[in-house]
């Protein structure tokens, strides 16, 4: 094995930092949504303003995993297919944490077609594939935290913890100011806002934060996907 394999290729530097670039601007981009909808809506900015820098940031988050997903499978030393960038679960180099960045990405590009295809869809069906997007957060921040081998470094760990902090607290300031109606989504909402801080939580301690994830996270691929 070289050198550059053991420190990482320029490729596998630029797949990292486009990950964790797309995932913060992910987040920026759900607590963009979550904080002006409803009656959480700011007074003094528009919607067009906020409705233009959503957007924006929505652009930008796909760029980056664009960049993330090209270099990845670019870089020779996890031989990745194309293919492994929409089809979920089908990587032989660790599939369900790869898998996982694919639904989450697969999810998105939902949301791109349908808002181009908002003005026939309807609002009520746009807005039903719209939500896709807040279940691809968690999906891509465990994707990250699983795949990663930076994650157990302290910069990257306290990235996670803002980007968790960040959409749980919008979430939490979303719920006080929601009115008494739709009780099933505040009930979902609430659920979500504090299971997934605890399951990520456990999963930090049982997992990537122990020695060896990397050899177990390569057990799994060989009985998921029958690497080598």
């Amino acid at each position: 094995m070289t050198t550059l394999a053991l420190v990482g290729s320029p490729l596998w530097y630029g797949s990292r930092a486009g990950g964790t670039l797309a995932l913060l601007l992910l987040t920026a981009t759900v607590v963009l949504g979550i904080a002006s909808g409803g009656r959480a809506s700011p007074r003094r900015i528009g919607r067009f303003e906020i409705g233009l820098l959503h957007r924006n940031l929505s652009l930008l988050t796909l760029m980056f995993i664009a960049v993330h997903v090209v270099t990845a499978v670019l870089d020779p030393f996890v031989h990745l297919s194309w293919a492994v960038s929409v089809v979920p679960f089908g990587a032989s180099y660790r599939p369900l944490w790869l898998g996982l960045g694919t639904a989450a990405f697969d999810l998105l590009l939902a949301v791109l077609v349908t808002s181009a295809l908002r003005h026939r869809l309807g609002v009520r069906r746009w807005k039903a594939v719209h939500w896709l997007a807040y279940a691809a957060w968690p999906i891509a921040l465990f994707h990250s935290v699983g795949t990663g081998t930076d994650t157990r470094l302290p910069l990257q760990l306290w990235l996670y913890a803002a980007c968790l902090a960040s959409v749980v607290g919008a979430v939490w300031w979303r719920l006080a100011k929601a009115g008494p109606e739709r009780v099933v989504g505040r009930w979902v909402a609430t659920v979500a806002a504090t299971a997934v801080p605890v399951v990520l939580a456990v999963f930090l301690a049982a997992g990537p934060l122990q020695p060896g994830w990397a050899q177990r996270a390569a057990t799994t691929t060989i009985l998921l996907g029958g690497g080598r």
